[in-house]
C-alpha cells in the first residue's frame, strides 16, 4: 500500500511539475511577445525623436580609403568634431592631398598611413604602429572599394578576385587587426560602407554587388556575435547609399534624376556620421530607400523586375 501510495505521489509531482513547466513556458512567450511590441513602439518613437548625437571629440577615428570621395569627405567631417583622423590609403599621395586639406580647414588631429587593405600582414602591422603612434582606434570606417562595371561574363577571373579582396576582404582584416583592442575595452564602433547595391541587384554589378551583400551579411553577424559574448557596447552600423559622385559609377544611368539624384559625396558622409552618432544599425542614404528595399522584396519578382524597370536605375557597362 506504501508503494501504491509512493507512486502515486510520484505522478502527482511530476504532473506538477509539467504543469509548472507549461505555465513558465507561456510567461515567457508572453514576455518575448510584449518585449519585441516594445521595440517596435520605440522604433516607431524614434522616427519622430531620434536617439541625441553621442560625441566623438576624443575619439580615435580609422577611416580606409581616405585619399579621395566619401572617404575624404568623412575625414573632414570627424576631424571638425574634434575628433583624430586616422587616413588609411593605398594611394599616398591622395592620402596626403586628404591631410592637407585637413589642416588648412584648422584642424590639427589627422594622420596618414598607407596600406594595401588586401594584404593581411600589412593591415596588422599598420594598424600596430597606429596604436603604438596614435592611440587605441575607437572607430573604425570602412570605405575602401572598387566597383568595376559590366556584364558577368566579361569580368575576367583576377577582376572579380580584386573586387572580393577590396571590398570584402579588405574590411574583415582591417575589422580582425582593430577588434581585439575593443574587445578587450568592451568599447568602440565599426561602420561599414555598403550600398543599395547590398539590397538589390543591378546589371553589369554582378561582383560588386555580391561583394555588397557580403558586407550586410558580415556586419549583422557581428553584430550577433558581439552581442552573444557580452561585447554590446561595441557598436556597429552598416550604411547602404545610392549611387554617389565619387567617379566609381562611370556611366549612372536615372530615369528621373530629379526624383533620385545622385549623391554628393559631403551629403552621404554626412548622413555615416549622424547613424554612427546614433548608434543606428542599418541606414540607407537616402533613407526613403528602405522602404523601396522593402517593395522590391515583398513583391514576386515579376513585380519588382516591372518596378525596376519602370524606375530604371542603373549603371552602364564601361
Amino acid at each position: 500500500m506504501d508503494k501504491t501510495l509512493n507512486t502515486e505521489l510520484a505522478e502527482e509531482n511530476d504532473r506538477g511539475n509539467k504543469a509548472m513547466g507549461k505555465l513558465s513556458l507561456i510567461v515567457e512567450i508572453c514576455v518575448v511577445v510584449v518585449s519585441i511590441m516594445w521595440t517596435i513602439l520605440v522604433s516607431i518613437y524614434r522616427l519622430f525623436i531620434p536617439v541625441p548625437e553621442k560625441s566623438v571629440k576624443g575619439e580615435v577615428v580609422l577611416i580606409t580609403g581616405a585619399g579621395h570621395g566619401l572617404g575624404k569627405e568623412l575625414a573632414l567631417l570627424y576631424a571638425s568634431e574634434g575628433a583624430t583622423v586616422v587616413c588609411l590609403d593605398i594611394h599616398e599621395e591622395n592620402n596626403k592631398e586628404t591631410i592637407a586639406t585637413v589642416a588648412k580647414k584648422g584642424y590639427p588631429k589627422a594622420v596618414a598611413y598607407t596600406c594595401d587593405v588586401t594584404d593581411y600582414a600589412q593591415v596588422h602591422t599598420v594598424v600596430d604602429q597606429i596604436q603604438k603612434e596614435v592611440g587605441d582606434i575607437t572607430i573604425l570606417i570602412n570605405n575602401a572599394g572598387i566597383m568595376p562595371t559590366r556584364p558577368f561574363l566579361q569580368h575576367t577571373k583576377e577582376e572579380i578576385e580584386q573586387i572580393m579582396n577590396v571590398n570584402v576582404l579588405g574590411y574583415q582584416w582591417t575589422m580582425k587587426a582593430v577588434l581585439p583592442t575593443m574587445v578587450k575595452n568592451n568599447y568602440g564602433h565599426i561602420v561599414a560602407i555598403s550600398s543599395l547595391c547590398g539590397m538589390q541587384g543591378l546589371p553589369n554589378l554582378a561582383p560588386y554587388c555580391c561583394s555588397k551583400f557580403g558586407i550586410r551579411g558580415l556586419m549583422s553577424t557581428l553584430r550577433v556575435e558581439l552581442d552573444f559574448y557580452g561585447k554590446s557596447q561595441i557598436k556597429t552600423t552598416t550604411v547602404f547609399p545610392y549611387i554617389i559622385d565619387t567617379g566609381l559609377a562611370k556611366k549612372p544611368k536615372v530615369r528621373f534624376p530629379d526624383l533620385f539624384p545622385i549623391l554628393s559625396p559631403s551629403v552621404v558622409a554626412k548622413c555615416v556620421m549622424t547613424a554612427q552618432r546614433r548608434d543606428v544599425l542599418e541606414r540607407t542614404v537616402p533613407r526613403e530607400f528602405v522602404v523601396t528595399d522593402a517593395i522590391l522584396h515583398y513583391l514576386p519578382y515579376a513585380g519588382s523586375k516591372i518596378l525596376c524597370d519602370f524606375l530604371d536605375i542603373r549603371i552602364e557597362a564601361e
